[in-house]
């Protein structure tokens, strides 16, 4: 696709008329920083347009495009998912050429002009892929079939599979082309590291940095506020957007505190060393003079506050890989910060309070809500009376037990729900163009647990919470186990007193606490991993087509440890790294070998958090800029030397490291 400036026609929808031109929410709806200029968008033709400031997903979304992606297995149509790094359907290549970067996640491209962007993993074309005949023989592909198919009928069979294997291998082709964009490396040394821009990050850096701390925040988004952009709270009389901007130019200006936006740290080392990669030019056509493309991060903090928020996790029923089949929060994200709503009759599925928060503001921004399914008895009594208040019809104790449809979802089948979470009673189809759901919240542990401390399982919540602190670290947040956002807060300058305390510093008097902190405490979420005995396949790993069926496969062939189900079935080892895959997966093996939760436990948590390009990992050491050193004075080193081998430097003794050259023709290795 190809976007190009054009000037904003008028507005063809009115909010009390409830018009609709594709899937935008009426002018007031928008936030603050969505600019009038328009943008053409060249995904397939006609042309698409969005809005800058949008990203790729609510572009796609406004304009009512259904099916981004075909997935890696069975090449089944996939729509948007998410709304964040978790992201596991809408994988594009961006640009041309030398700079075409595939396995892009829609969730995090920013608009631009003259940006391109294409569909991967399909043949002749997106709508008609003749790879989805893989469905036929699903049958036969079901997991760990690789280790038992390529294995003759001669010795030598395998040279023949091996082409085969490694041409349907990946989503995407990297291009060919050296790449002629530069990176760079730079380290930072700080007091104390706040990782994430939200409240509880916020509130950290404020206590941290009045405390006299040098402090840098760091967050993947590129506008500050976290949780704040996807909800209609106000904070002082502003929005989350304007209160969030108005509080870093406060914390960078008065109080010295470096913010890096767009900036994700994927990775948490000894020492309190941590690697982060900022994407300085993505959301730009070309770098600007003197710019890298990305920058690469080495951080070497005396505290770290980890305010990184929770994932959401969805609900596994048949046929949930339809695209229109979304997380309810994702939902809720497009509707409250980009003006777009993901369809225009939509059914909420849900086990905890999430859901009625979409429902409730979507209800308010014109949308029709189908239904509120939520699977809990007795959901609280004071969000069933304002959904009702909005004519949300309300069935607790029922949940989504199929979605319908071909291309998209057209409607879901209704089932109730007994003690253990079975169907039970009548079953009821209702028309619906978007299913939200939502199955529970997990924290993002990920950099607690790459610091060494194992996670720990909370019953009550139904999560795994960080673990010992084994570095100096501290939890805020979702993360630290707030159940709002007055309690986020709190944590937040909690978390950065002490770290500033532990700095040596005397932790500041004042606050800043705004107003407009909501505290309601949220009721309990009901676990539930798997809606048994709807009709069609029911995903697990949507990225890589992992099944209710593999995962109890796994089981019945003895692959239990949790580590043999991930590697047995391929369950969270797609670029996403199974952020809404792996919980259900574990619950499922877990419920199968009859044990808790916390006796399944976790595979590994690795860095990096998100795919960090080679790029940004080489910095300047390319080309002739790589730091040689002598070779050793031995006799392969001479013959290396006189084959034209060169070595790079590693760590301060400039010890070599393997040659990275190639032998001159003639010569073997």
């Amino acid at each position: 696709m190809r976007w190009k400036s054009r000037a904003p026609g008028p507005e063809k929808h009115n909010r009390k008329a409830r018009r609709w031109v594709n899937e935008r929410i009426s002018p007031e709806q928008r936030r603050p920083h969505r600019s009038p200029a328009r943008t053409a968008l060249h995904l397939r033709r006609p042309p698409l347009s969005g809005y800058a400031g949008d990203t790729l997903a609510s572009a796609l979304l406004a304009n009512g495009q259904k099916t981004v992606a075909r997935s890696f297995k069975y090449h089944r149509r996939r729509g948007i998912y998410a709304a964040g790094s978790d992201e596991p359907n809408a994988l594009v290549g961006l640009r041309h050429g030398a700079r075409h970067e595939p396995n892009c996640r829609a969730t995090g491209v920013e608009l631009y002009d003259g940006l391109t962007a294409e569909s991967q993993n399909r043949w002749p074309s997106l709508d008609f892929d003749l790879g989805a005949m893989n469905g036929l023989f699903s049958p036969f592909f079901v997991a760990g079939f690789y280790y038992k198919t390529f294995m003759g009928p001669t010795r030598h069979a395998w040279m023949f599979y091996e082409k085969l294997i490694r041409k349907a291998a990946g989503m995407g082709e990297a291009s060919l082309e050296p790449d002629p964009d530069r990176y760079d490396t730079r380290h930072a040394w700080c007091d104390v590291l706040v990782v994430g821009a939200g409240p509880a990050g916020l509130a950290a850096a404020r206590a941290a940095a009045t405390s006299g701390a040098k402090v840098l925040i760091a967050d993947e988004s590129p506008d500050p506020g976290g949780s704040l952009l996807s909800e209609t709270t106000e904070l002082d009389g502003k929005t989350g957007y304007e209160w969030a901007r108005r509080e870093i130019q406060v914390l960078t200006d008065q109080h010295g505190v470096d913010y890096l936006p767009r900036t994700t740290v994927y990775g948490y080392y000894d020492d309190n060393i941590l690697g982060a990669v900022e994407r300085v030019s993505d959301h730009h056509p070309l770098p600007r003079a003197g710019q890298p493309r990305h920058r690469h991060w080495i951080i070497k903090a005396r505290r770290v506050v980890l305010a990184t928020g929770a994932l959401e996790r969805p609900l596994v029923f048949g046929n949930n890989d339809l695209p229109g089949v979304m997380l309810s929060g994702a939902v809720r994200d497009y509707a409250n910060r980009y003006g777009v709503a993901a369809g225009r009759n939509i059914l909420v599925a849900t086990t905890n309070d999430s859901g009625y928060r979409t429902a409730i503001d979507l209800a308010r921004a014109g949308v029709r809500i189908a239904c509120l399914a939520d699977g809990r008895r007795e959901p609280p009594a004071d969000l069933v009376a304002e959904a009702e208040s909005l004519a949300i019809p309300v069935r607790s104790g029922s949940t989504v037990l199929a979605a319908e449809g071909r291309k998209a979802v057209t409607s879901a089948v209704l089932t109730e729900l007994d003690d253990d979470g079975r169907p039970r009673g009548k079953q009821d189809s209702i028309q619906a163009d978007c299913l939200a759901v939502s199955g529970g919240w997990s924290p993002v542990i990920h950099l607690t647990a790459q610091a060494g401390g194992k996670p720990r399982y909370d019953e009550e919540r139904g999560q795994f919470m960080p673990g010992e602190a084994l570095q100096d670290w501290s939890a805020a947040g979702a993360l630290g186990g707030a159940d709002s956002l007055a309690d986020a807060w709190e944590q937040g300058e909690q978390a950065g007193g002490r770290a500033a305390e532990a700095c040596g510093l005397t932790p500041a008097a004042t606050s800043g606490r705004p107003d407009g902190l909501e505290n309601r405490k949220p009721g309990l979420t009901r676990l539930l991993f798997q809606v048994e005995g709807g009709k069609g396949k029911a995903f697990v790993d949507l990225q890589h087509d992992v099944t209710a069926r593999d995962v109890k496969l796994a089981h019945q062939e003895g692959f239990v440890s949790v580590e043999h189900l991930k590697r047995y079935t391929t369950l969270g080892m797609a670029c996403d790294q199974g952020k809404t895959s792996n919980i259900n997966g574990l619950g499922m093996m877990a419920s199968l070998l009859d044990v808790p939760l916390d006796v399944a436990g976790t595979t590994r948590f690795r860095p990096p958090y998100t795919p960090v390009s080679l790029g940004a990992l080489a910095g300047r050491a390319t080309g002739s800029n790589l730091r040689p050193c002598a070779a050793p004075r031995c006799t392969t080193g001479t013959w290396r030397m006189a084959a034209s081998w060169w070595r790079s430097a590693c760590g301060s003794a400039r010890a070599p490291i393997r040659s990275r050259g190639k032998p001159n023709p003639g010569h073997t290795s």
